[in-house]
């Protein structure tokens, strides 16, 4: 039989049928296929709506609802859902004021595992599609959710020089997240904090380029694992790209104004660090760097970011600021323009719901961004939803949520706390206090208030979950030394004091230990901005204790209220005094490096900073936490990070230059004896190495950890440089009488420079070697020498 044309068309037709009857799974759902595959078969099945449903964020936490126990879907996901298709949710399980979610309103670990497996059932079945969600939370010193484990803000991660523990932290955060269905965890901030008036300072790791890099790639390890399909892991969000925590005159999100030089030198690293660790989100920042908003600068997102840095993952804007583009910067007549300006420079995501949406879509339709540009940055996303697994398993299991805020990670949280806390000061040995103390006064406004000590970016917590400096003296103490707690004042409030309460305290006690400093606990009764940051009025007719955390700027650093008064009548009393500071910025220490004996730096320390900080002025935990900033004398000094540009400075006619302590200070209960400087440089070919050997012994009787840091001189450059740059440190515990050799080894990409024809060179020439236990405390240093220029590709 001769078979037609006609007829060998219609058996392809029933083969195609019939095949089709059989297999209907499209390409996109076959997890044996390449990922770029799946994300290629199903950008060509969305349509324009679909894809930009794909890049918006809405606010998380209108989208389910709570009755009693149960917990399901609310009306306005099921509209946003159905009219918007999207793709992302941001902090869906945030309890705070600003969301207006308490203990009793909010989730708890079984019930947001249950929330967010609710919302993804809704989305796969009733979508077209059925992409999953991604979801986002807020996880910067522990998940900000219900029932969390909170550990010390970034400021204090940044004390413990100890990149190794922060990792182990980050790791207990990811899981924690995971187990209740987030993908993703906003940080860490890797902002430097140059600017203390700036109300964000407490986020970052401190001021210096090198030791929030070493902190990033440590919290991108600890969060995303080796496996994003594990279960435990999470996409870590890199903040905030760049520049943002030196606004001129602490304003946040203001004007900044480094060089281009600059900005690569010393702003940009700690992001090219985390990137080259794996992170695969960032987050852009409020301000303008040159003139160009950060959501809108296709040199940092198309440029630096994925050109020169091979990013894989996918950006997002900080809440509200495509919409910033018009109403903040106006370099945009309307949303279309922004919403234009910003997915075309390189952006993909929008933090809020809003900034693409329909103001996307009619620049589709006008032709002001292509079809290219936004399969791209719908591809950023889709891409990560499906490394992560959720096209085949969307869910996880609340029954495994008991693993949240389990015992191991609480005892992390009191390690992380414990090497934290700096000892600033400890004038004839008066710490450790001794055990057989009969009594014992805990004076302060942070003494026994569980919200002072946690930082911003924390959830409402329940009873009995947060230690304080008191209870964790009681927990030490027990019944054999009578405790007398007086609050003295508050941070900020000067309406009513109890200082005659605690002076009698203290008379009556034989150490006073008073516990001063800031608050970034936010309450109930603060109003807040849309882009969550509150809004601070002059005056307050309920004044609380914040003054620190995002949208708290400062005019000055003084400690505020009665805190001053307070402590000045302890003093009277001449008992032995003990400072404890807990605060979220460098304040005006001035009065209390002079006059007060004993001082302890704890920042944020957490929910068992308590514990620590009792383990510490009883000796249990010898300190050994190094300033991550500098302290400065006076705002006048501002700015006095210590790795500044040559010259050296100079004295004002009222004080030196110095800060009253300065960039990697901290005590111990031991001493160190640093000796046997040697470097070794190894001959050049495409690189150089230079091995910076020394010994550090233990001389004291007392078992502790030593910070050693390496700081690095460019005697001559071709362009101007800093007077010294942290290059190495290396945190490690000695036993009494023990000594250890350790060796640093340099490269040329850690002496390298831009030159003047904007090109990375490590150029040849004299270096000076620093060791020591400080930025100012060097006891070993010695010249190496480079023979010849060594390109370099960061």
């Amino acid at each position: 039989m001769v078979r037609t044309p006609l007829l060998l068309a219609g058996a392809c037709f029933a083969l195609v049928s019939l095949t089709a009857s059989i297999d209907p799974k499209p390409l996109y759902k076959n997890p044996a296929l390449p990922t770029h595959r799946r994300v290629q078969d199903l950008l060509q099945r969305m349509t324009p709506e679909e894809k930009v449903g794909q890049l918006a964020t809405p606010l998380g936490w209108f989208m389910y609802e709570k009755k009693g126990n149960e917990v399901q879907v609310s009306e306005q996901f099921k509209k946003a859902v159905a009219e918007q298709h999207i793709g992302l949710l941001w902090a869906t399980l945030r309890a705070d004021p600003w969301t207006q979610k308490t203990l009793t309103t909010g989730l708890n670990p079984r019930q947001a595992a249950e929330a967010t497996n609710a919302l993804q059932k809704y989305v796969i079945e009733h979508t077209r599609l059925g992409i999953p969600l991604l979801l986002s939370e807020e996880c910067p010193h522990g998940h900000m959710a219900i029932g969390t484990t909170v550990f010390p803000t970034a400021l204090g991660q940044g004390s413990t020089w100890n990149p190794a523990l922060i990792q182990q932290m980050a790791s207990a955060i990811a899981q924690e997240a995971r187990l209740q269905g987030a993908h993703v965890g906003y940080g860490p901030v890797l902002d430097l904090a140059r600017e203390p008036r700036w109300s964000r300072v407490e986020e970052t790791y401190g001021e210096d380029p090198v030791l929030n890099g070493q902190m990033g790639r440590a919290m991108v390890k600890g969060f995303q694992g080796t496996n994003l399909k594990s279960g435990a892991n999470i996409i870590s969000t890199l903040k905030h790209f760049a520049a943002y925590g030196v606004p001129e005159g602490g304003h946040n999100g203001g004007s900044v104004a480094p060089g281009v030089r600059e900005l690569h030198q010393v702003y940009l690293p700690p992001f090219r660090d985390a990137v080259q660790a794996g992170a695969l989100s960032i987050m852009t920042a409020y301000n303008s760097i040159d003139g160009i908003p950060c959501t809108a600068n296709p040199v940092l997102l198309k440029t630096i970011l994925r050109q020169q840095w091979g990013f894989k993952g996918f950006s997002v804007s900080d809440l509200n600021s495509i919409q910033g583009l018009l109403a903040n910067h106006h370099i945009a007549a309307n949303r279309v323009e922004a919403a234009a300006l910003a997915i075309n420079a390189g952006l993909d995501a929008d933090l809020s719901g809003t900034g693409f949406d329909k103001s996307l879509l009619q620049a589709l339709k006008e032709g002001k961004v292509s079809k290219a540009v936004l399969d791209t940055a719908v591809s950023h996303v889709l891409r990560l939803k499906f490394e992560m697994g959720l096209f085949e398993n969307p869910y996880v299991h609340p029954e495994k949520t008991s693993g949240v805020r389990s015992t191991e990670h609480i005892h992390l949280a009191r390690q992380v706390a414990q090497q934290a806390i700096v000892l600033l000061k400890n004038e004839n040995q008066l710490l450790p206090l001794k055990k057989s103390l009969k009594s014992i006064a805990v004076i302060g406004p942070n003494a026994d208030n569980v919200y002072n000590q946690l930082g911003d970016y924390t959830a409402p917590q329940a009873d009995g979950a947060v230690v304080t400096v008191l209870k964790g003296l009681q927990n030490k103490l027990g019944s054999s030394t009578q405790i007398r707690y007086a609050k003295g004042c508050s941070i900020r409030d000067t309406s009513s004091t109890q200082i005659v309460e605690a002076v009698e305290a203290a008379r009556q006690s034989e150490v006073a230990v008073v516990v001063i400093g800031g608050s970034s606990a936010r309450d109930f009764k603060t109003e807040y901005q849309n882009t969550g940051a509150a809004h601070v009025k002059a005056s307050e007719v309920s004044i609380s204790d914040m003054e620190s955390g995002e949208g708290y700027d400062r005019a000055s650093l003084d400690l505020m209220g009665r805190q001053l008064q307070l402590l000045e009548a302890v003093l009277k009393t001449g008992k032995p005094v003990v400072v404890v500071l807990i605060k979220g910025r460098p304040l005006n220490l001035n009065y209390v490096s002079a006059h007060v004996p004993a001082v302890l730096d704890a920042w944020y320390p957490g929910q068992e900073g308590g514990n620590a900080i009792a383990d510490v002025l009883f000796g249990d935990y010898n300190p050994a936490g190094r300033l991550p900033i500098s302290v400065p004398k006076s705002v006048g000094q501002l700015p006095v990070y210590y790795n500044y540009k040559t010259p050296v400075k100079h004295d004002y006619v009222e004080s030196d230059a110095k800060p009253l302590y300065p960039f990697g200070y901290g005590l111990s209960y031991a001493s160190f004896d640093y000796s046997g400087l040697t470097i070794a440089v190894a001959p050049v070919s495409k690189d150089v190495t230079v091995k910076v050997s020394f010994r550090v012994k233990n001389t004291s009787n007392r078992d502790g950890d030593e910070v050693a840091q390496l700081y690095v001189t460019d005697q001559v450059a071709s362009v101007v440089g800093p007077v010294k740059q942290l290059k190495k440190f290396e945190r490690i515990h000695l036993k009494a009488g023990e000594e250890k050799t350790l060796t640093f080894e340099l490269h040329a990409k850690d002496l390298m420079l831009l030159n003047q024809q904007m090109q990375w060179v490590a150029e040849k020439g004299k270096f000076t070697a620093q060791v020591g236990a400080s930025s100012e405390d060097i006891r070993l240093k010695d010249e190496f020498q480079l023979t010849q220029d060594i390109p370099v590709k960061p």
